[in-house]
């Protein structure tokens, strides 16, 4: 083992050795102990104490290596940095300057307070910046929270248990059951060791642990090898399910397999989403705009309007301050809280605010199969019998024999992708067919492996290599029988071996809460007890006598019963019933009767079809279904004793086929009922959904045929194995002309991800295991599972589905294209107050004003107010119709298009020309006596026209085409009314409270006529937003892009990065196929 330490993972060259680690599976126990530079009885002894303090000090403690994380000051500085902020702090310097040297009490208590609030909005956005950044630093700290705290390990020839950050390559661990694995680990002992690997793996089930050599399989070097199948190792933080081990500890720390995830989350960088970028960029322009105008003011006032330079300058400055966007950030930030509110009670958890924006923009969403596109549980959806087959409703919730109905039609030809296939090909492409990259499919015990042996080895078929196209089609021989239910009794006696012949329990009123047993056993079980039947009280009735337990060697398991009237009719005394069910191909080489339509009355059995039956079973695989197949026979009552153990040749070790075939269960996780209609409305939006999943590639077919997903444009699936095979060219071709991607890793997961970026696509990725974590940072919209998912893949995530559920997907898509909008409606209100304020003041002065028509403090004022409330009505404005008809807008798409930007135009021309007018007007009726008095009238006029002229803007764009010359102005958003009450109240409030209006705003009373002034005009900026509005909704008609959909000028045209390889360290990331 190379010498390392516990830092090193930062270390390119360090982290590359601990890639290249020795391939510790495929070594024998002595060449391990070897390797680590042990002694050979190291397995009794461990590591003296002094030898362990040695190996402490070369390998580094148990732990990983923390990320450089930023310090407050960092975090501070980043928001401040930037040229707005800096005119904003030299404005408050002059006014804390001003407040120092000039005279008079008034004066200096003015610009202390304009100074102090200046300050506040400062202090205010930096900390709403400092929040928006979220938790990235969080997902590393979910990996370390995962590593075991202590462990029992073997240290001069005593167990001794020890904290787990001090174990090093070369201690012998002791595990037993609940134990969490300190480190990785190459295994010495066991004793019926199985671990749960799931958050590692993605495998489903507790891995069965061995001490065997595992040798690479032909075609894939030792490092391919996927985690999974490496079962003579154990990792850390993984759990252990039963028995017991001893292990040799081979990597600490960050050269452990969650190290190395661990780097892969530190080392993946966020990218900014599009508004933050456009925010940046906006304020960039505005700066230089604010400066120029700015600088024109400090001209117009000293050398027209003659004031002092001191004077010229405040004048420029609050020029300055009026057009700077103080509450943009706010109002940007309660937009996000607002629609994360939403989302959260449609049961979609967002964790950063700025991603609700990305989802709006999402072009492909890549999605789990198993728990968000299907239901993750395993359901029995049809049984066939000799001459029927019924198709059982699994989202029924009544207990009913109704829930089977007959359907001789369901999945009675094989699946189109297999129409032009042989028998055997079906079969070995079915699910549990051939290997899964070299290790068995766990979680399907009954796999169809031999269809074609049955008997004496020959079938009608031959050795089954007829043409699919000469396949016997399944004819309707009574269809007055079709969409009838059969009764309770029947169900109960066909699917008695399905019940019987098995240890399973079912969950809580038949649900998952407390089942024990194999999901594809108890999907049976449930099936029954969804028509009525109690299944304990069967179980109870008809008690097991003897049994052959399953093994995957033989792939079938059987248990005998006293006969049960009740099930199995008369005619059976001094016998025994023999229940036997399993891979179909097995059961059948057994069978020489078949029971007529799954009855088994004497006089409805008769010698059995094997081509009916062969052709049956090809045809459940190709649509991806797992398939049991049920068997019963009888014994005489002395062959077997109570609770006598069984051999296989109980079963198949008789000179003849003996027992009679009742019926095949199609078991499958079936979609989820709303994604369909999910998955057809994200279709209308402009969305590719994309399905990933570790399952075979017919089983991800047939369900991405149910989902419709696969069509003619997508008309197949891509394997892990292919995308394997393909060149970065090729993969970012096959990810635009695939929805199925079947039988994928994680670092497939990684690849897609890079690939579709590649090609320009926003997309989001979903996942609940430590080994999606990179994939789901790597992503623009990382989603995890909130029920299945562990605390990495959601701290590495930006939204969490509390219900895991697809369906709440594409709601949050929906919700972030009314973001996207409402940020456009926010700009339209809060931009043009900004521009006409500065502007105003520009203009004023331009025109023969003798001081700016607003003070510093005033345009401070109505910036945030009308941020707050104003633009809190568009914040929250709810989704205009049509909104997931439209297409997702384009990769670097701005938010101020052009037809937006020449609205923004016209509100800012409309309320400077309202304002300046109004001043005019309004002076229009002074008589001089008292010109500080005057001014004082004439900045309220300005004040009061701005404010309510912006009303007018509000009310205007709450509806993007529609007029608001209508009754649908007083609904949909109660809170526009309330937001009009509360500026107008304060309006009145500021202008005419004593002190207050003079001292702090330099504002004085206002007569009737400028009230007159102020509505009149706040009528004409109405007029003239809605004209426009109409002359919009003219050009629309004619075809015109009034939706800025088009590329702009300003719109971002930068390429997309090509690059698609991996992150070093991540072919570290062979894990095995997700368990979806």
């Amino acid at each position: 083992m190379s010498d390392k330490n516990a830092n090193a993972a930062a270390d390119p060259e360090a982290e590359e050795l601990a890639v290249e680690a020795p391939a510790w599976h495929c070594m024998d126990k002595a060449s391990v102990i070897k390797q680590l530079s042990l002694e050979a009885d190291h397995e009794s002894t461990g590591l003296s104490t002094s030898d362990s303090g040695a190996r402490l000090e070369k390998y580094g403690p148990n732990r990983m290596t923390e990320g450089k994380k930023k310090t407050l000051l960092a975090k501070i500085w980043d928001q401040v940095a930037n040229v707005l902020v800096a005119i904003l702090v030299i404005v408050a310097l002059v006014s804390m300057v001003r407040a120092i040297v000039e005279d008079g009490t008034e004066n200096k208590i003015s610009n202390w307070i304009q100074f102090g609030i200046i300050f506040s909005v400062i202090a205010i956005n930096t900390y709403i910046g400092i929040y928006q950044e979220g938790n990235a630093e969080k997902a590393a700290e979910a990996l370390k929270s995962m590593l075991s705290s202590d462990a029992r390990v073997l240290r001069d020839g005593k167990e001794v248990m020890i904290p787990g950050i001090d174990v090093v390559p070369g201690d012998v661990v002791i595990l037993g059951l609940g134990d969490k694995v300190p480190c990785d680990l190459r295994l010495l002992k066991i004793q019926n060791l199985a671990c749960q690997e799931a958050a590692l793996t993605g495998e489903s089930v507790p891995i069965d642990k061995t001490t065997d050599v595992i040798e690479a399989p032909e075609g894939m070097t030792a490092s391919q090898v996927p985690l999974g199948d490496r079962k003579n190792m154990c990792y850390s933080a993984t759990l252990v399910a039963q028995g017991a081990g001893v292990g040799l500890a081979i990597a600490t720390g960050d050269y452990t397999e969650i190290g190395t995830i661990n780097a892969l989350v530190s080392k993946v960088e966020k990218k900014k989403t599009a508004v933050l970028q456009q925010i940046d960029n906006v304020s960039k322009i505005l700066a230089v705009f604010i400066i120029i105008t700015s600088i024109c003011t400090f001209l117009a006032a000293f050398f027209q309007a003659g004031k002092p330079a001191i004077d010229s300058v405040q004048i420029g400055l609050v020029c300055a301050v009026a057009m700077i966007p103080e509450g943009l950030e706010a109002i940007v930030t309660v937009v996000y809280a607002w629609a994360v509110s939403n989302m959260a009670k449609q049961n979609a958890i967002i964790r950063a605010l700025p991603a609700v924006e990305t989802l709006g923009s999402v072009t492909v969403i890549c999605s789990d199969k198993t728990g968000t596109l299907t239901q993750n549980v395993m359901s029995l959806t049809a049984f066939v019998t000799s001459d029927s087959t019924y198709k059982i409703d699994v989202n029924s919730a009544d207990r009913t024999a109704d829930n089977f109905v007959r359907d001789d039609t369901y999945m009675s030809e094989r699946a189109t992708h297999q129409l032009k296939r042989t028998v055997s090909q079906v079969i070995k492409d079915g699910t549990g067919g051939g290997k899964k990259r070299g290790h068995k499919e766990q979680s399907n015990h009954f796999a169809v492996t031999d269809l074609h042996s049955v008997h004496d080895g020959t079938t009608e078929h031959g050795e089954g290599e007829a043409d699919a196209d000469a396949a016997p089609k399944k004819e309707v021989a009574n269809p007055e029988a079709q969409g009838t239910s059969p009764d309770q009794q029947y169900v109960k006696s066909a699917l008695a071996g399905g019940i019987l012949c098995s240890k399973c329990v079912l969950g809580e009123n038949g649900g998952r809460d407390g089942e024990i047993g194999n999901p594809t056993e108890l999907s049976i079980l449930r099936a029954v007890y969804m028509t009525g039947v109690d299944i304990e009280e069967l179980k109870k009735d008809s008690p097991i006598v003897a049994e052959v337990p399953f093994s995957s060697e033989y792939k079938f398991m059987a248990t005998v019963h006293e006969p049960s009237v009740d099930i199995d009719g008369d005619g059976y005394d001094g016998k025994l019933i023999v229940h036997a069910k399993g891979a179909p191909d097995r059961m059948l080489k057994v069978c020489n009767k078949q029971a007529k339509g799954g009855s088994l009355k004497p006089e409805d059995v008769e010698d059995i079809d094997e081509k009916y039956w062969t052709e049956q079973i090809a045809t459940l695989s190709s649509h991806g279904l797992r398939v049991i197949g049920l068997t019963r026979g009888a014994i005489p009552k002395d062959e077997v004793t109570q609770d006598q153990n069984l051999g296989p040749e109980f079963v198949n070790g008789r000179d003849q086929p003996w027992l009679t075939f009742v019926g095949l269960c199609a078991i499958m996780d079936p979609p989820r009922p709303e994604c369909v209609q999910a998955i057809a409305e994200a279709k209308r939006a402009g969305v590719r959904v994309a399905m990933i999943t570790g399952d075979h590639k017919d089983t991800a077919t047939a369900i991405g045929h149910m989902l419709g997903l696969v069509d003619e444009q997508y008309s197949e699936a891509v394997t892990g194995p292919e995308m394997d095979a393909m060149s970065d060219d090729e993969l970012k071709e096959a990810v635009m002309t695939h929805n199925v991607f079947a039988r994928a890793s994680p670092q497939n997961k990684i690849r897609i991800v890079k690939a579709l970026q590649a090609q320009g696509q926003i997309s989001s990725m979903t996942g609940d295991g430590v080994n999606d974590a990179p994939a789901l940072k790597a992503a623009d919209m990382g989603v995890a599972m909130g029920k299945e998912g562990t605390d990495v893949a959601r701290e590495a995530s930006e939204m969490i589905l509390a219900d895991d559920n697809f369906a709440t997907i594409v709601t949050a898509v929906r919700e972030g294209r009314v973001v996207w909008d409402n940020l456009r409606k926010i700009l339209l209100v809060n931009t043009p107050i900004n521009n006409a304020q500065g502007m105003s003041v520009l203009f004023g002065i331009v025109c023969g004003l003798s001081d700016a028509p607003l003070t510093a403090i005033q345009v401070l004022y109505s910036n945030l107010i009308c941020a707050v409330t104003l633009g809190f009505v568009c914040a929250i404005e709810p989704a205009e119709d049509g909104i997931m008809e439209q297409a997702p807008r384009k990769v670097g798409k701005r938010l101020i298009g052009r037809y937006l930007f020449l609205r923004i135009a016209l509100a800012t021309a409309a309320l400077t020309i309202a304002v300046v007018g109004s001043v005019f007007w309004a002076q229009a009726y002074q008589n001089g006596a008292d010109p500080d008095a005057d001014l004082r009238e004439l900045r309220s006029q300005a004040i009061n026209t701005l404010d309510f002229g912006a009303i007018s803007v509000t009310l205007s764009a709450r509806f993007t085409y529609n007029s608001s010359f209508h009754p649908r102005i007083f609904k949909g958003n109660k809170f526009a009314w309330y937001s009009v009450a509360i500026v107008a109240v304060l309006q009145v409030f500021i202008t005419y409270c004593p002190g207050l209006n003079r001292i702090v705003f330099g504002m004085g009373p206002m007569t009737g006529v400028q009230w007159g002034i102020t509505f009149l005009m706040m009528v004409l900026v109405f007029l003239v937003m809605e004209v426009e509005k109409m002359i919009r909704r003219g050009l629309k008609a004619k075809g015109a892009d009034t939706d800025d959909r088009e590329r702009w000028v300003f719109d971002n045209t930068e390429a997309p990065d090509g690059n698609i390889e991996l992150p070093k360290g991540a072919s570290h990331l062979n894990l095995t196929e997700l368990a979806h």
